[in-house]
């Protein structure tokens, strides 16, 4: 079994694995950001005990709120799912299990994300408001 120390070269030749590497070092960067404001604004600055659908739908009034969590969705899913993909690619060896196996993450993040999106798109928060 081989032990990753996280600094492996980039990538040569273009194609997917290159764009994969450059993505995740991307979205590592961006997440970091969304990630420290999401925390700030739903845990710090309110109190966690007065985050009800009321405090959501006031919060999703707002197109860009809607935004940024879909942004937030969307990189943390690519991410997290890309990183388990390098993960079975590194050491699954069976070719049948890698295959079923990448194609399990394929359908689990295209399932999360439209759950996700559906949620975000479609949440009509006026009954909570008045």
């Amino acid at each position: 079994m081989r032990v990753s120390t996280g600094f492996g070269p980039r990538p040569a030749g273009g194609g997917f694995e290159t764009f994969s590497w450059y993505f995740f070092r991307a979205s590592g960067i961006v997440l970091i950001f969304l990630v420290i404001i999401h925390l700030i604004i739903m845990h710090v600055t309110n109190d966690v005990s007065q985050t009800t659908y009321a405090f959501v739908a006031s919060r999703y009034a707002n197109p860009f709120w809607r935004l940024f969590d879909w942004l937030l969705l969307t990189l943390a899913l690519t991410h997290g799912m890309n990183g388990l993909r390098v993960v079975i690619d590194d050491y699954v060896r069976n070719a049948s299990l890698r295959l079923w196996l990448l194609s399990l993450v394929g359908v689990l993040l295209l399932v999360f994300f439209m759950l996700g999106t559906i949620t975000l798109v479609t949440f009509t928060g006026a009954a909570a408001i008045h």
